[in-house]
């Protein structure tokens, strides 16, 4: 019996943060190459191939990503004398090239990642024209999802930086097809390994300047500071001389967070390190690990308050927090729709409730379940998608059975469902899940409540055979399941 884990992603940025980086991350985690591949060969953009690698970096063996680009496409990404060298050494890299690289399109902005620096004559794609090439790439819906979030957080960081609407914000770099790539890559990674849950402690970034489209920049540039402004990432800046975060890498993080504080004890299920281009003193190291919470192990004697550990189907106690906000203003559909970016920002629980208001106008109240480090990013949601002015926040303790999810087997298919042990041996409870009814449904053209009630019948009979099997052979009782 296959058995479901739910893991998370924690990106460790202590060497900042770039797309390609990620990519090779990912890829080091496990991602399935073929399926990237695929992906990228239905892109409907020319210019470039990919070369997936092994380097060292500081005595490491670790991934590399390469976007290479034909001359029409090729940029300065990587090249260190371009983008950090004096003045000098900008000039004689200039006459040795024989181009402007403030080459461009009169009449366009030219807005964009860190790497957009001039080169050959590059194409240049509005917000409209990139999400048009996401939608016609043969990816799943979740990985387009993920890659309009990120063009989306760049094109706003990008129009803030330069005072012109996102729409109308045409992207040198970020548009470029080395970027397109990277994003779409990232995206599609993300939806192969499963993540559902992000954890980013914090970015480090370096100091100094950098040249770019628009000439010679502060680190960090605008763009990253716009996001990791508007999305509460942490920020710490190191004595690097360079740009560790890009603003490509900046969007990517912000996209996919969905908290930034590690459990207090964790298992490492795999680790994945992605190698930059850039040669800086700190090598360009992203490390990624897929982690599963631990229960803490605490003697008797030495239980916290607060939270306890759960024994044989005891409820553990832990903190959660509830949001609250009171709306009369907004139709069902915006509900529907912040309800939906809610959850998928990493909500527990979302629910409205009809209350009436002063002066007896019907509402909605609005109430989301959360852990603490996730308050602000709902927080951001609501005040963005509603109309309140105010949302009420309330620390709760609560009492939660241990759940598991597992997949059985039934002559319908495989099918998913939780089980929850009820206290002092009392029995279990199994609860098939949502998505895998309606799939067998579908499937099997069985109604509803007839496949639910199969999945609960062959649940049952299987837990009572190997319960029946294990006492046979040991003389006592066994608890079959793996907490996720």
């Amino acid at each position: 019996m296959k058995e479901k884990k739910k893991v998370t992603l924690y990106l460790e940025c202590n060497s900042g943060i770039s797309g390609d980086m990620t990519v090779a991350a990912l890829l080091d985690l496990g991602a399935d190459k073929g399926v990237l591949k695929k992906a990228l060969k239905s892109i409907p953009v020319d210019g470039f191939k990919i070369r997936i690698s092994r380097v060292k970096k500081a005595g490491l063996d670790v991934c590399d990503f390469h976007v290479i680009l034909d001359k029409a496409h090729e940029n300065h990404d990587h090249d260190m004398a371009y983008l950090f060298g004096s003045e000098k050494e900008r000039h004689e890299h200039h006459e040795h090239h024989g181009h402007s690289h403030e080459e461009g399109h009169p009449g366009h902005h030219h807005h964009g990642d860190h790497s957009g620096h001039g080169g050959h004559s590059h194409e240049h794609r509005a917000l409209p024209e990139i999400l048009h090439i996401i939608e016609h790439t043969d990816m799943t819906k979740k990985a387009k999802e993920t890659a309009a979030r990120i063009f989306r957080i760049l094109a706003k960081a990008e129009g803030k930086a330069h005072g012109v609407p996102e729409a109308e914000v045409h992207f040198h770099e970020v548009g470029a097809v080395d970027s397109i790539v990277d994003i779409i890559s990232v995206a599609v990674c993300l939806d192969n390994l499963g993540i559902t849950e992000c954890i980013v402690p914090g970015l480090s970034e370096g100091t100094g300047t950098i040249r770019c489209q628009h000439g010679v920049m502060s680190v960090p540039v605008p763009a990253v500071l716009n996001i990791v402004q508007e999305h509460r990432l942490k920020l710490s800046v190191t004595d690097i001389k360079g740009e560790l975060v890009t603003p490509t890498g900046a969007a990517i993080a912000a996209a996919v967070k969905t908290g930034e504080e590690l459990p207090k004890n964790f298992h490492i299920i795999r680790t994945g390190m992605g190698g930059g281009k850039r040669e800086y003193e700190r090598p360009s190291i992203l490390r990624a690990m897929l982690i599963e919470e631990a229960a803490e192990e605490t003697k008797d004697n030495d239980k916290k308050p607060g939270k306890e550990e759960a024994q044989d189907g005891e409820a553990f106690r832990d903190v959660i927090y509830k949001l609250e906000t009171n709306i009369d203003d907004c139709g069902g559909e915006v509900l529907g729709y912040v309800m939906e970016r809610l959850f998928q920002a990493g909500a527990r629980d979302v629910h409205y409730m009809p209350v009436y208001m002063k002066k007896n106008r019907p509402a909605y109240q609005l109430n989301v379940i959360c852990k603490e480090e996730q308050i602000p990013v709902l927080e951001e949601i609501i005040f963005a998608e509603t109309t309140t002015i105010g949302i009420r926040r309330q620390k709760m303790e609560r009492s939660v059975l241990p759940r598991y999810h597992t997949e059985i087997m039934t002559e319908l298919g495989a099918a998913v469902v939780k089980e929850c042990r009820l206290p002092e041996g009392k029995g279990v409870r199994c609860y098939p899940e949502y998505e895998s009814v309606v799939k067998l449904c579908r499937m099997s053209k069985k109604p509803f409540r007839e496949v639910y009630r199969l999945i609960e019948d062959v649940c049952r009979t299987e837990k009572k055979e190997k319960s029946e099997l294990f006492t046979k052979k040991n003389g006592k009782g066994h608890r079959f399941r793996r907490k996720v």
